[in-house]
């Protein structure tokens, strides 16, 4: 049995089209719990069309995506965990297709797709730098996200173990989620396109703050002072951690924010 978590936020046009990829699927086990996060635009009336019963929708009041995600793991009856995000979909034979690769490849507890690119309604390919591995990948999540969280399976236990999405950030919760997971655990691929990605739609939650960097550098700091890292993984890491913070300084500098382009000079110092 797989418990299924799509978090949701003023969704409410494609909303719809996010369930019903779930109940199109061709495994069958599943429950699937649909976390509003405080929606305001009705979405709660796409859930009237659907008259199964392993569909639960909750409402709670807005904290973010990552609280979103959290409540539906808490809610979860099952061992096994998927999301999908409400702006995304799924191919029939998505959990089909995982299931049978775990099965296969027993002891992995975090599984991922390949993905289909939609943007402003048109497939694109992803470039190199969003090219996907399987096994030890953690430096390989180093540069950006390459885990799309609607295409993760993955085991209650691992998170039991590494703990949630960490609600503190707004965005990157998910890439500081599987850097804290890829670092001390193996990933299995499926490199079969199995999830459609919808993007450059004007409510994009990237698109919605500047400067992404910031949060991925307030994780990676997390990461360096958690005491989790080999210290090959430190060294990867630190690197990283410089380059972005390169990144974002320069950014502030060219905004006009001199005291936070500042900063980020002083957190290259302070690890170079």
């Amino acid at each position: 049995m797989i418990s299924i978590t799509i978090p949701t936020f003023n969704r409410q046009a494609v909303l719809a089209r996010a369930i019903q990829s779930v109940i199109d699927q061709t495994f069958r086990n599943w429950e699937l719990i649909v976390v509003d996060d405080g929606s305001s635009d009705e979405s709660w009336r796409t859930l009237q069309q659907f008259q199964d019963k392993r569909i639960h929708y909750v409402y709670q009041r807005h904290r973010g995506a990552s609280s979103a995600r959290n409540t539906g793991v808490r809610l979860a009856r099952f061992s096994w965990l998927c999301f999908l995000d409400s702006d995304d979909y799924w191919l029939p034979d998505k959990l089909q297709r995982q299931i049978e690769e775990v099965k296969a490849h027993p002891g992995y507890l975090l599984s991922y797709t390949d993905e289909i690119w939609i943007r402003r309604g048109k497939r694109v390919n992803p470039r190199k730098i969003h090219q996907k591995y399987g096994g030890w990948i953690y430096h390989r999540c180093l540069p950006l996200c390459i885990i799309s969280p609607s295409s993760v399976m993955m085991h209650r236990r691992i998170l039991e173990q590494e703990g949630l999405f960490d609600e503190a950030l707004p965005v990157c919760d998910d890439y500081e989620l599987w850097l804290r997971i890829c670092c001390r655990q193996p990933v299995l691929f499926t490199a079969e396109p199995l999830i459609v990605k919808t993007g450059g739609h004007s409510d994009q939650l990237s698109r919605s703050v500047w400067g992404m960097d910031r949060y991925r550098l307030k994780g990676l700091a997390g990461l360096l002072s958690s005491g989790r890292l080999t210290p090959q993984q430190e060294v990867w890491t630190t690197r990283e951690l410089i380059r972005k913070a390169g990144i974002v300084a320069a950014g502030c500098a060219k905004r006009g924010k001199s005291e936070e382009a500042n900063r980020y000079k002083e957190m290259i110092r302070a690890y170079g």
